[in-house]
């Protein structure tokens, strides 16, 4: 089921097989103080496929790339394309129309909607998407049995464990098959055991061809990913190698 289930999403343009390519990034925020230099000409790639974790003690700038890519902020200066297509000039609304199209995002604190229901919370963004709803519902459907919480469609999100409300979060990130996830620190809020279910989840959806972006501070979290990218100081300073696919379960 996993493979049917994300092998749908939207593909990288044809010249390119890269889901993420960020370009020379530089990004500096005016605080009452002194400005704060988060990025500083940092360059960041992921293929279509790969899963990628930043890591990097607290202020070096690996938040703020996750905002760039999703199309929450952008750059003072630098590039950042998203499947081919550059982020660069486009409004607010266009940004949207981007998210929708190619991002689903797995946040630290869950970011649920307290009062919906569990499915609800999946079939929204496919809806407001565009997506009819009888076909955003039987998507959400099969998510939530996919991430083990289909006996819970009914309930509101209150009533779940730390755990199983990031596996809502997660089927929310995947409900418009998006070109990639970004997760920031998505075992954060979790006990050991939620983490170590929710990494497993992960990597089952890597292993079914989704393409993954992982921020997070901790070694074993960033583990989990078949390359680990190292932030410091707003600049990326090892890039990393991808983990042989055998070697990666």
């Amino acid at each position: 089921m996993t493979d049917t289930l994300v092998a749908q999403q939207p593909q990288p343009d044809a010249t390119t097989d890269l889901a993420v390519d960020v370009t020379t990034v530089y990004r500096t925020f005016d605080q009452e103080t002194a400005p704060v230099r988060a990025l500083r000409g940092a360059d960041l790639t992921v293929r279509a496929g790969e899963f990628v974790a930043v890591m990097g003690p607290s202020g070096c700038g690996k938040s703020t790339m996750l905002n760039l890519v999703a199309g929450l902020d952008v750059p003072d200066e630098g590039e950042v394309m998203i499947a081919g297509e550059s982020l660069s000039g486009k409004d607010e609304s266009a940004l949207a129309i981007m998210r929708r199209q190619h991002i689903g995002i797995v946040f630290q604190f869950f970011n649920l909607l307290e009062g919906m229901t569990v499915l609800e919370n999946v079939v929204m963004p496919a809806v407001i998407a565009g997506t009819r709803r009888k076909a955003a519902e039987s998507r959400a459907s099969d998510l939530l049995d996919l991430l083990g919480i289909g006996d819970k469609a009914k309930q509101s999100p209150e009533v779940l464990s730390g755990g199983q409300r990031q596996r809502l979060a997660i089927a929310r990130a995947l409900a418009n098959e998006p070109t990639i996830v970004l997760a920031d620190e998505p075992t954060g809020s979790l006990d050991s055991d939620g983490g170590a279910e929710v990494l497993e989840l992960f990597r089952r959806l890597h292993h079914g061809g989704q393409t993954i972006l992982l921020v997070t501070h901790d070694q074993p979290v960033a583990d989990a990913a078949g390359r680990i990218v190292l932030m410091k100081d707003g600049r990326v300073e090892s890039d990393g190698t991808s983990v042989p696919e055998e070697s990666s379960t």
